[in-house]
């Protein structure tokens, strides 16, 4: 894939990516990041300072932003990632971090998600996007770090 393209004598700058995350509430996180891995909708999408502009619609899982040896994980709710001039923006409707993940609520919503009627298009596509939504939570808090919990 000839989606990066790096310069010959990258500069300081060139090195560092401008992450900021964003929902209908708030700004939830704005950082420096050396590297970015974004949930698409039809997989998962690593960005590095040089990335080549793009947009791309966002699924339901884990946002990762690492920075200095120190990795941050969030889990995001659809949306759109814009990624220009070593900037990164997400467009989300949550941004969960993954220590406030509760399992045991994610297999709730999950189960409920289930129980869903399906009788029409419409309501299927419902169905699956809320089922979607528990599932990606559900992976994410169980793979949270124990100490997180």
């Amino acid at each position: 894939m000839a989606d990066y393209h790096h310069s010959s004598n990258p500069t300081a700058a060139d090195r560092v990516l401008e992450c900021i995350v964003v929902t209908p509430e708030s700004t939830a996180l704005k950082s420096p990041a050396q590297f970015i891995a974004v949930p698409l909708y039809d997989g998962e999408l690593g960005i590095a300072p040089g990335h080549s502009p793009l947009i791309g619609r966002l699924g339901y899982g884990e946002l990762r932003i690492e920075e200095g040896g120190r990795t941050r994980r969030l889990y995001v709710d659809g949306g759109f990632v814009q990624v220009a001039n070593n900037q990164v923006a997400v467009l989300t409707n949550h941004a969960i971090p993954v220590e406030n993940l509760d399992a045991a609520v994610a297999r709730e919503q999950l189960q409920s998600a289930r129980n869903r009627p399906a009788n029409s298009p419409e309501l299927m596509t419902l169905r699956e996007g809320a089922q979607q939504q528990a599932r990606a939570q559900l992976r994410m808090a169980q793979h949270a770090p124990a100490a997180a919990h």
